[in-house]
């Protein structure tokens, strides 16, 4: 297939992410002159991606301005938020990072908090930490957490219904820098 420079302005624009990115703009010119060849087709997009059977939004990605990406650095002008997740009650609660950032759990008697799974450097958030209406519930922790007051875990709020909260960075694969928070409520 011989290299043709980009048009000055291409029919496509309506599919492509990036018309004014010439390189970008040249390699699916190539790719357009293919499936208008191999269609029979002359430059009409609709026509094009009908007889590939593609629908925009399923099969091929439309174009928005607004699409965020996680290769570059973001300005976002709206606020930003994570779902907070609740973990199960049980002797050993175990977050899984792969679910979210943000958690909350009421605990029902003594508990411990094991290492999580899906640890990935960089992930961070808060962890809620809630007494049932009995109150006095005392909690252990894994060993990838690494507590900012000498590593030492954080004795709880033993007020019914009281709210603790940890912040959490994770730095590697065992390390969980965490920072802790008594007594909202």
């Amino acid at each position: 297939m011989p290299y043709t420079a980009p048009p000055a302005k291409t029919a496509i624009s309506d599919t492509y992410p990036n018309p004014s990115n010439a390189v970008a703009r040249a390699g699916f010119a190539q790719l357009w002159e293919y499936v208008t060849a191999l269609l029979g087709l002359t430059g009409n997009p609709p026509a094009a991606r009908t007889a590939l059977g593609l629908v925009i939004g399923t099969d091929v990605q439309a174009y928005n301005a607004n699409t965020a990406f996680t290769n570059v650095a973001q300005s976002f002008t709206g606020g930003q938020r994570g779902a907070i997740t609740t973990l199960t009650d049980g002797a050993t609660i175990t977050p899984d990072f792969a679910a979210n950032c943000n958690f909350t759990v009421t605990l029902g008697g003594n508990r411990s908090i094991a290492n999580p799974t899906n640890i990935v450097a960089g992930q961070s958030g808060s962890i809620f930490i809630v007494q049932d209406a009995t109150g006095s519930r005392t909690l252990s922790w894994g060993s990838f957490w690494d507590f900012a007051n000498g590593g030492i875990a954080p004795t709880l709020s033993t007020a019914a219904n009281a709210v603790d909260r940890v912040d959490y960075v994770v730095r590697s694969a065992t390390s969980i820098h965490t920072v802790f928070t008594g007594n909202y409520s």
